[in-house]
């Protein structure tokens, strides 16, 4: 893997936010279409709208367990004068070969199983003596204890209306709707519904596949103990988390130590199955900030164009930030700042848009309203950055959770929005509307 030296745009002057979420944007495109198995499309998205080919449901059919009848046959039945009818079979789910009622008849049927020709509504078997000469009762006796309940006589203790407890033919779709429109994720009730209408295999984007790994010699996994001046590893955690919730297969790596060579390897290791690469810590100024001192080297000629650009932003938390691409496929990599605030901001404010690119998605961001602020307090702003503030949100409102620090993880917890102050105020007084990004 090479990298290419960053361009001086980036180092010499600070860029908006909307500046580098356009870079970013700009330079990621939608994975190619590949044809997938319903259950292995769950979470892509469509591209290609979804004709019905055969009505759903594709014959009428029972809503109800109980005895398909004629109207004129249950007209005016009563529990004290009930209407005799010979039960002429049993219609099960699935059953080929069709019985016929006829005046005076009635027939078995099950919940989902065709209404025989003849037929013209469904009375439920607890308006009925279920053919046991007796008073109503609450369900029909299995078939396989009672057979002789297919036949011989049945009473109706009430009428039923035309088509009562029958569901028509292409009443829930019919064919040649339009089943699914192009852009659309599939989901649990969208993969059920291109199962029922028949389809195998589905034309998506797929989803994006990120590696997200954390740099710093401090870090330690959770479950193992700590020793002086380490603690755990909690960004590549919340990253990974971040990008599944986003969307995307999502694969964590272990935090490697602050050694270049290493992080370069790695990061090499794993371009054979990252879509996008995410890493956070180590883009600042300081002597250890190894993301910078191992992709923000000169390249070589082999990989044109390759190159991880670093450059400070007006915002807070985050004014750290990378981006480019690496490997000789161009694979997009966004390094992020390695306090876990600032890392989760800027996850939210550049990677899922990111993502949801990749995905073929066209409404990429996280949803915003405006909302009142309820503070003790003015809230400062330093003026020329755009600051994002952990938040509350309900019922037109946001108050603020935790301090402005960006290492306070308890605090991003029990928030469910960003509080947004533009670049332009120093301040903002209780009572007053402010933007919100909504997380939830």
């Amino acid at each position: 893997m090479s990298t290419a030296a960053p361009h001086s745009t980036g180092r010499d002057r600070l860029w908006s936010v909307d500046e580098h979420l356009e870079d970013v944007l700009t330079a990621i495109r939608p994975l190619e279409p590949i044809e997938l198995h319903l259950l292995d499309a769950q979470g892509c998205v469509l591209v290609e709208d979804v004709t019905v080919p055969v009505s759903l449901p594709p014959f009428d059919n029972s809503s109800m367990d109980g005895y398909a009848v004629r109207v004129a046959d249950v007209a005016g039945a009563s529990e004290e004068f009930p209407a005799a009818l010979e039960v002429v079979g049993d219609v099960a789910a699935g059953q080929a070969g069709l019985l016929h009622v006829g005046p005076g008849q009635a027939a078995r049927i099950m919940t989902g199983a065709p209404l025989p020709p003849g037929a013209e509504a469904v009375v439920p078997v607890e308006w009925t003596d279920g053919g046991l000469g007796e008073g109503p009762v609450d369900a029909m006796r299995a078939r396989s204890l009672a057979p002789e309940g297919a036949t011989g006589h049945v009473r109706v203790h009430r009428p039923a209306a035309a088509r009562a407890h029958v569901r028509a033919q292409g009443s829930d779709v019919r064919a040649g709707d339009r089943a699914l429109e192009a852009g659309t994720v599939l989901g649990p009730p969208q993969i059920a519904l291109l199962a029922a209408i028949g389809r195998g295999t589905v034309r998506v984007r797929p989803r994006p596949r990120v590696v997200v790994l954390s740099t710093g010699s401090e870090l330690v996994q959770p479950g193992e103990a700590l020793a002086d001046g380490q603690i755990y590893d909690s960004n590549s955690f919340a990253l990974t988390a971040a990008a599944r919730d986003a969307g995307a297969i999502a694969y964590r790596v272990g935090a490697v130590a602050d050694d270049a060579d290493t992080l370069r390897s790695t990061v090499e290791d794993q371009l054979v199955r990252a879509d996008l690469m995410v890493t956070t810590g180590g883009v600042s100024v300081g002597a250890y900030d190894v993301v910078k001192e191992a992709l923000a080297h000169a390249g070589d000629e082999d990989e044109p164009g390759s190159g991880v650009e670093f450059r400070k932003l007006a915002m807070q938390p985050g004014k750290p930030q990378g981006f480019g691409t690496v490997g000789p496929d161009h694979i997009p990599l966004l390094a992020l700042p390695g306090n876990p605030v600032s890392s989760y901001v800027s996850f939210e404010l550049f990677v899922r848009p990111a993502i949801r690119t990749l995905m073929g998605l066209t409404d990429v961001h996280r949803p915003t309203t405006r909302a009142t602020l309820t503070a003790d307090r003015p809230l400062s702003s330093p003026r020329g950055r755009r600051q994002f503030l952990r938040g509350s949100y309900a019922d037109g409102t946001v108050r603020p959770v935790g301090g402005a620090g960006s290492h306070l993880v308890a605090a991003l917890a029990h928030a469910d929005a960003l509080i947004v102050v533009p670049e332009d105020a120093e301040s903002v007084e209780p009572g007053a509307e402010v933007e919100v990004v909504l997380l939830g």
